[in-house]
């Protein structure tokens, strides 16, 4: 089957470089004990990708790119399909500790997908034997595909596509490695054919583009006025919104029980569990950026990319239709409640400048801009970007919503799941929140020069939830016991200023008194998780 890239989804191959490969990617963590034999071998999870493979199209199609770039590319079927190129089998070092797995997935991440196989890639990480809250003998699969091939709609395929809802035993008695495959004739012909369509493409397009653009109009119009109502501040830049990202790559995370943020919700009245995962980053980036001595006055931005396609266009496959919010993150509120309302207020002031604007406005350039143009544009905006030094945003935050049950994976129950986004430059942080059967990850990808620090970043983001649940809810913490971060101490003329500007008679929160001394609570051990989480079940 052919079928051609829209306008946003052949964005993310124009936008990106060999340092910016635009590519989402999520880590699964599986108990293989759950599988009816007690284990799980490599040979059944390949036998069930084989068996599903035309559950979803992502799997076996490739990009078909037209000569000059005269229209957007094509998906069609990869003739010389191999999976065993796409599926790999590889091993964690002794001791197989989380620092270990969280490297090899950094490396994983850093490397760009090939764009003349299907753009997709698995790899089975097996020897977690000592990551905390999971059970020795687990195994990971970290599953990477380009943005250009994947939206919300084909994700929740991708992922219904390889799992089960019981623990069923794969059968691999039946594969065998794929044989070499041929070239199928006809290629030549079928780009002629292609090329044909250019003229009556370029031409519907440009009439789309400019009724996109006339029915948008009035809602940009509004949202440009009521914006210059309000009262704007600069956007701070921070480390790492320092220019160009490199090619190099950190990830982290941290894990927490969805029933637990679901009271928090409550008991901060009229805030939502997407607020609470926004004060969570803000707070940890507070910590961070405190203890580096680098916290702006001014609120850091966020960057919320939200799906505004409808089950229509899901059906009729228009891919990737997404829009950005940008609520502030407030994070010269030092207050963890008070900030976390403070950033609902900002989301929701977000949503209404959004649906003023029209929620598909934003899509109308992209998703109808003839290939030529577009292709030159779209790098030539993000150069001028880093050499004028605009900032839209500090960084990424996408919520995905996941499944709320047990899946499993050949017969292993997945205990754990984590996404990791693309950096760009002058964004060099993304974090992705991902709920998945009672538990909800936050974790981030940032660029090694810019964030060179992750585990210090992931013991702040744990932190930071911490103040908030304990300022919530009061009681101690079901989760298990972690370390406070240890950062810099503030010089104490710094300090002292503050305490005479009125800001030294306030209580911090648990997290920033930890970088000083050691609490109380660190003492009783009472802390959240970092990169573990209470055991599955």
């Amino acid at each position: 089957m052919v079928k051609q890239l829209s306008g946003m989804d052949s964005m993310f191959l124009y936008a990106e470089t060999y340092r910016t490969p635009l590519e989402l990617a999520s880590l699964h963590i599986y108990d293989p004990s759950t599988a009816p034999k007690g284990k799980v071998r490599f040979k059944e999870i390949l036998a069930t990708f084989a068996s599903r493979l035309d559950r979803c199209d992502v799997f076996r199609q490739k990009l078909l790119e037209l000569p000059l770039a005269l229209d957007h590319p094509y998906w069609v079927e990869d003739d010389d399909f191999d999976l065993e190129y796409h599926v790999r089998h590889i091993s964690l070092p002794k001791p197989g500790e989380w620092r270990q797995l969280m490297a090899q997935v950094a490396r994983l991440q850093a490397r760009p997908l090939d764009h003349s196989k299907p753009l997709w890639m698995a790899h089975i990480i097996e020897g977690l034997d000592k990551i905390p809250g999971v059970p020795t003998g687990c195994f990971a699969m970290y599953l990477k595909i380009h943005h250009a091939a994947i939206d919300g709609a084909t994700g929740k395929e991708v992922q219904s596509a390889l799992h089960d809802f019981e623990p069923i035993q794969a059968d691999a008695s039946w594969y065998e490695p794929p044989a070499p495959g041929a070239a199928q004739p006809g290629r030549d012909s079928q780009i002629w054919n292609l090329l044909a369509r250019t003229p009556v493409n370029t031409a519907l397009k440009t009439i789309r583009l400019a009724n996109g653009l006339t029915r948008a109009a009035p809602g940009l119009i509004k949202a440009g006025l009521a914006a210059r109502k309000k009262h704007k501040t600069e956007i701070p830049r921070v480390k790492f919104n320092a220019g160009r990202v490199s090619p190099n790559r950190v990830v982290d995370g941290c894990f927490f029980d969805l029933g637990e943020m679901k009271r928090i919700r409550r008991a901060v009245a009229g805030t939502t569990i997407n607020d609470l995962a926004l004060a969570v980053v803000s707070g940890g980036l507070r910590i961070y950026l405190e203890a580096r001595d680098a916290l702006p006055e001014q609120s850091l931005i966020a960057a919320c990319p939200i799906n505004v396609g409808t089950e229509e266009d899901a059906d009729r496959g228009r891919g990737n239709l997404l829009s950005l919010m940008t609520p502030p993150l407030h994070t010269e509120i030092e207050d963890p409640i008070e900030r976390m309302r403070a950033i609902h207020e900002g989301t929701q002031d977000a949503k209404a400048l959004l649906e003023t604007m029209g929620s598909k406005a934003m899509t109308q350039v992209p998703m109808n801009l003839p290939a030529p143009i577009a292709r030159s544009l779209f790098p030539l905006l993000a150069e001028l970007a880093v050499r004028t030094e605009t900032l839209p945003y500090n960084t990424m935050i996408s919520n995905v919503a996941g499944i709320q049950k047990p899946l499993y994976l050949a017969g292993a129950e997945m205990l754990r799941v984590m996404g990791m986004g693309p950096v760009i430059d002058q964004a060099g942080l993304f974090h992705v929140a991902f709920s998945y059967n009672g538990r909800m990850s936050i974790a981030f990808t940032a660029c090694r020069e810019m964030l060179p620090d992750p585990d210090f970043y992931a013991e702040c983001l744990a932190a930071a939830y911490q103040d908030i649940r304990d300022a919530a809810l009061g009681a101690p913490s079901t989760q298990p016991a972690r370390k406070q971060p240890k950062g810099k101490k503030p010089a104490k003329k710094k300090a002292a200023a503050k305490k005479a500007a009125g800001q030294g008679g306030k209580k911090k929160p648990a997290a920033q008194r930890g970088r000083k001394v050691k609490s109380k609570k660190a003492a009783r051990g009472k802390k959240t998780v970092r990169q573990t989480a209470p055991k599955a079940g």
